[in-house]
């Protein structure tokens, strides 16, 4: 939930017309930044709100009964279909090229789906891409096992440069200095995931990744290569966070924060 962060900053750009030829999600970053497509500003965090309750949506007796903590058929088919539809017609027309990554279970790494047109498979890797081990089934799609892509790579600013995309903007949603910790859970997921042991290592390894991807993030940001956009502080919200103030709260930081980098922003995307 500390995507409703990135949800702020990308309102923000659409609503001052700043767009770009490509795209990548990882996790919440897909399912929230497919709206960035579909050119629905303010979607992610209207129904977030709406729902952020609703044992439909995201509970432990939907995880009993389902084998998901957050609902599949709610969140990905009822919620994008009947009561806060996903403009599927914008998605598919909008010119922006939209990418999701999501982690293989066999072979541990991270693998990439081009969305066209919103439809069922692209919705089913948005669902993969966002599936936290434990509490989430893993989803089969195209032939592949996949869970949440952030235990492979958390911030793919990498997969776009190797699309040829050399000047990215990337949202994070950490600020400045912040070091990721090994999990303490680490002994248990490893035996919790014995079925799946490529992910067992991503997990125990995934703060080592993600420290380093941040490092080269901030090198990149140093060189002028890339465009950061990041909370002055923590965020201060749960991973399942259901208190729709604190859901507010870190959009409204997402928000302030892109106002505040909006004319840097052009300076750089003009260069």
């Amino acid at each position: 939930m500390r995507g409703m962060f990135t949800c702020g900053v990308i309102d923000v750009l659409m609503e001052n017309d700043i767009r770009f030829d490509g795209a990548a999600g990882i996790s919440a970053g897909a399912v929230f930044g497919c709206n960035y497509k579909s050119r629905q500003i303010g979607r992610p965090i209207r129904y977030n709100k709406t729902y952020c309750k609703d044992p439909r949506y995201c509970s432990y007796r939907s995880l009993i009964k389902t084998g998901d903590l957050y609902g599949a058929d709610f969140c990905y088919h009822e919620l994008p279909d009947v009561l806060d539809p996903f403009d599927r017609e914008t998605f598919r027309t909008d010119p922006m090229e939209f990418y999701i990554g999501a982690t293989d279970v066999n072979t541990g790494k991270c693998v990439y789906h081009k969305c066209t047109d919103g439809g069922e498979k692209d919705i089913k890797w948005m669902q993969a891409s966002a599936s936290m081990p434990i509490v989430s089934k893993p989803v089969s799609v195209d032939g592949y096992l996949l869970l949440d892509g952030g235990i492979a790579d958390s911030i793919p600013y990498a997969y776009m440069e190797k699309l040829g995309y050399n000047r990215n903007v990337i949202v994070l949603t950490q600020p400045a200095g912040y070091v990721k910790r090994r999990s303490k859970a680490s002994p248990l997921m490893n035996m919790m995931l014995r079925k799946y042991p490529a992910i067992a290592e991503g997990m125990a390894k995934r703060h080592e990744m993600y420290n380093r991807q941040l490092a080269e993030i901030e090198e990149r940001e140093h060189k002028g290569i890339s465009f950061v956009i990041r909370p002055p502080e923590p965020i201060g919200i749960g991973r399942t966070e259901k208190d729709p103030d604190k859901l507010e709260k870190a959009y409204r930081m997402g928000r302030s924060e892109a106002l505040k980098e909006l004319d840097h922003l052009r300076v750089f995307l003009d260069r």
